[in-house]
C-alpha cells in the first residue's frame, strides 16, 4: 500500500506557529478534506507537501517512486506557453508520447497530404500501441472535453483566469499521481462541471488531499477531514456531515476539560501565592506543571460562532429595483433580452448560470458600473448599495488591519444605540486582538476578502450585491457569515456557485440560459435541482407511455390476425383478376365501350392490389416487432 506519512512537523511566519508538531498519514486511495479558519496554514501545507514551500523541520516518509501532483488556488503559467504545452506538461513517458500525438494530429490537420507527417503520426501510433498508451490519451481527451478545453494551439495568457485554472486541473488530473493536492479546485466552474469532478474524483484510485469551501463537494468526496486549528491539526473519519458532529463533541469535551483546569489553576494559583520556593525536586515539578496550566488557560480562545454586529442599516422602501424589458449585448452577444422583474425588500436571490452568460455584468448593470442598451431600471429612492466583488476593491498592502478598517469608520452604532469600535468590529470577524496590527500583505487569501467584506457591511448598506461570496473563505467563516445573511435587514442578491450557500441564505433563483434569456425560479437551489429532475423524469415518463403505447397498438388484433391469414391469398386472387381483365381488353380492341368498361375495372383492381400490398407490410412489420 502506497502511504505518505509526516511526524512532528513544524512550521512559523515570524511569531506565528502555523504547525506545532503535527502528525498525519495518508494512505492509499483516502480522499481527505482539509479545512480550518482562514490563515491557520491550509495552503502552506500543500505547498509544503509537494515542494514549493519547505517545513522547519522534516520528517516524512513515503513509498518508493511516490508521487505527487499539485493545483494551486491560482494558475501560473509561462505567458506564451500553448495550451498544449501546459496540459501535457508533465515528465511522465507516457504523457509526452500523448502530447506527441496530439501535436502531430493538429500538424497533419494543416498539411493532410505531406507523406512525412503522415508518416511520424503512424509511428507516434506504434508506439502508442507499444506502450499501451491508448487508455492515457483517451482519458486525457475525455478530461479535456469535460472541461471545455478544445483549442490546444492557443496561448495561455489569452484565456481567462477561469480558463487557466481549468487547464491547471485538466494538468494535473492527467498526470494521475498517487497523491493530488488540490486547493480550491471548484473556483470558477459551473455547477455540470463541479459535478462530473466530483463523480471523478469519487472514482480517482489514488489519494486526495483537498481544500474546499464547498461543502456539498467535502459531503460528496471525502472519507476523512483534516482540521488545522490553533497550530494542531485534527483528524476526522467519515465526510463534512459527520466532522460537524465529531467536531461539536470535541469541543464539548475541551469546554469540560477547560473548566476543570481553570479550578485546578484557582487552586495552584494559591499555593503559588503563599510563596512557596522550589527548595525540592516535587516543588519545582509541582511549578511546572502550574506554568504549563497557565499556559493552557491563557490560550485557550473562546470560538466566536456569529457575527453580532447588528449595525444600524440604512431604512429601505418596499420597491427596490423595478426592471423593464431590459436588454444588454456585448459584441453582437446577448446579455440580457427584453428583461423584466421587480426586486423587493427582503429578496434573497441567487444568480446562477454557466460561465460568460452574463452573471456578473448582471450585479455591475445594478450597482450602475454598466449602462444598459435599452429598457428602464427604476431605482428605490432610499437604496444604499454595496458590492462586494470578486475582485477586491485597491487595498494598500502596507496598511495595518485596524487602519484599514478606521478609514471607513472608528466606530458605529448598533440597532440598540450602543456604539462599537472598529477593533471590536475586527474581533467580531474574527479577527483577534492580536492580530490587528498586522500589515494587510501578511493576510492569507481568505482573510482580505473577509476583511473587505467587514468594510463594505461597515457602510451599513440596505442592498448586498455579492459576486462569488464564499470564493476563498474558509468554513467556519461561511458558515458565520451565512447565519448573518440570513437575518440582514435589507435585500441580497448573489452570484454564487457553492451549492450549499445557495440552499442556506437564497429563496429565488435567477437562471441565466445564455443569449439573454433569464428564468425566474421561486426557492432556492436544491428546490430547483430536484424540479428540473422532477420535470425531466415527467417528460420521460411520457415518452415511455408513447414508446409502450405504440408498442401496444404493434400487436395484432383479432380482425388484423384473421386479415393476415387471408391476405396472401387476396392478394393472389386480385392478381389473377387483373390477369383475366388483360386478357378480355385484347379481346375487345376494338369495342371502345367495352374497353373502356375493361379498363376502368382494371384501374380498381390495381388499386385494390396497392392496397393489399401495403397492408402485407404494414402487417408483416407488426409480426416482425412482436
Amino acid at each position: 500500500m502506497k502511504t505518505y506519512k509526516a511526524t512532528n512537523l513544524i512550521k512559523t511566519y515570524g511569531d506565528k506557529i502555523l504547525f506545532n508538531n503535527i502528525d498525519f498519514t495518508i494512505n492509499e486511495g483516502e480522499k481527505i478534506g482539509l479545512i480550518g479558519i482562514n490563515g491557520t496554514g491550509k495552503s502552506t501545507l500543500l505547498k509544503c507537501i509537494y515542494g514549493l514551500d519547505s517545513f522547519d523541520n522534516k520528517d516524512i516518509s513515503h513509498s518508493n517512486g511516490y508521487t505527487i501532483g499539485y493545483l494551486p488556488q491560482e494558475a501560473n503559467f509561462e505567458r506564451d506557453l500553448s495550451v498544449l504545452d501546459c496540459v501535457f506538461s508533465s515528465d511522465a513517458k507516457i504523457i509526452q508520447l500523448a502530447k506527441k500525438y496530439e501535436l502531430a494530429l493538429l500538424e497533419l490537420e494543416l498539411d493532410q497530404t505531406n507523406e512525412e507527417k503522415q508518416n511520424n503520426l503512424f509511428k507516434l501510433q506504434e508506439q502508442i500501441e507499444k506502450e499501451d498508451a491508448w487508455n492515457v490519451i483517451s482519458q486525457a481527451k475525455s478530461i479535456l472535453n469535460k472541461l471545455g478545453i478544445s483549442d490546444y494551439n492557443k496561448k495561455v495568457n489569452e484565456l481567462s483566469g477561469g480558463q487557466q485554472k481549468k487547464i491547471s486541473l485538466a494538468r494535473v488530473l492527467i498526470e494521475t499521481p498517487d497523491l493530488l493536492l488540490l486547493d480550491e479546485p471548484t473556483n470558477h466552474l459551473d455547477f455540470d462541471t463541479i459535478k462530473w469532478l466530483e463523480k471523478y474524483l469519487k472514482g480517482y484510485p489514488n489519494s486526495i488531499l483537498v481544500i474546499t469551501h464547498d461543502r456539498y463537494f467535502l459531503d460528496n468526496i471525502s472519507t476523512k477531514i483534516f482540521e488545522l486549528d490553533e497550530g494542531l491539526l485534527f483528524e476526522y473519519n467519515g465526510d463534512y456531515s459527520e466532522f460537524l458532529e465529531k467536531k461539536i463533541i470535541r469541543k464539548q469535551n475541551e469546554a469540560i476539560e477547560h473548566e476543570k483546569n481553570k479550578k485546578l489553576y484557582k487552586k495552584e494559583l494559591e499555593w503559588m501565592r503563599s510563596g512557596v520556593k522550589a527548595r525540592t525536586t516535587k516543588q519545582q515539578a509541582r511549578i511546572n506543571r502550574f506554568l504549563e496550566l497557565e499556559q493552557k488557560i491563557t490560550s485557550n480562545k473562546d470560538v466566536k460562532n456569529e457575527l453580532n454586529i447588528d449595525l444600524d442599516n440604512s431604512r429601505i422602501g418596499k420597491q427596490v429595483f423595478e426592471i423593464d424589458n431590459v436588454s444588454k449585448s456585448y459584441e453582437n452577444k446577448n446579455i440580457l433580452k427584453n428583461f423584466s422583474t421587480i426586486i423587493q425588500n427582503r429578496d434573497r436571490i441567487g444568480i446562477i448560470g454557466s460561465n460568460g452568460v452574463g452573471k456578473s455584468t448582471f450585479l455591475n448593470i445594478l450597482a450602475n458600473k454598466i449602462k444598459i442598451d435599452s429598457g428602464n431600471i427604476k431605482v428605490g429612492n432610499t437604496i444604499k448599495i454595496a458590492y462586494f466583488n470578486q475582485i477586491p476593491e485597491n487595498i494598500d498592502n502596507s496598511l495595518r488591519i485596524i487602519n484599514y478598517i478606521r478609514e471607513e469608520a472608528e466606530s458605529l452604532k448598533r440597532e440598540d444605540g450602543i456604539s462599537i469600535s472598529a477593533a471590536q468590529l475586527l474581533e467580531q470577524f474574527l479577527f483577534p486582538m492580536h492580530t490587528h496590527g498586522t500589515k494587510i500583505n501578511k493576510l492569507s487569501g481568505g482573510e482580505r476578502k473577509r476583511l473587505y467584506l467587514l468594510k463594505l457591511l461597515m457602510r451599513q448598506p440596505n442592498v448586498l450585491l455579492l459576486d462569488e461570496p464564499t470564493n476563498d473563505l474558509d468554513t467556519e467563516t461561511l458558515t458565520i457569515l451565512e447565519d448573518y445573511l440570513i437575518d440582514f435587514n435589507g435585500v441580497i442578491i448573489t452570484v454564487s456557485h457553492d451549492r450549499y450557500f445557495l440552499d442556506k441564505v437564497v429563496d429565488k433563483l435567477f437562471v441565466f440560459k445564455g443569449n439573454g434569456e433569464i428564468e425566474q425560479h421561486i426557492g432556492n437551489y436544491s428546490y430547483y435541482t430536484n424540479k428540473i429532475k422532477l420535470d425531466e423524469l415527467k417528460v420521460q415518463k411520457e415518452k415511455v407511455t408513447i414508446i409502450k403505447e405504440k408498442k401496444e397498438r404493434k400487436k395484432l388484433t383479432f380482425s388484423e390476425k384473421k386479415e393476415w391469414e387471408s391476405i396472401d391469398k387476396d392478394i393472389e386472387n386480385i392478381e389473377k383478376q387483373i390477369a383475366n381483365i388483360e386478357l378480355e381488353i385484347s379481346k375487345y380492341s376494338d369495342d371502345f365501350e367495352k374497353l373502356t368498361e375493361l379498363s376502368n375495372e382494371q384501374q380498381l383492381l390495381n388499386d385494390m392490389l396497392e392496397q393489399k400490398l401495403e397492408r402485407w407490410e404494414y402487417l408483416a412489420e407488426l409480426i416482425e416487432n412482436i
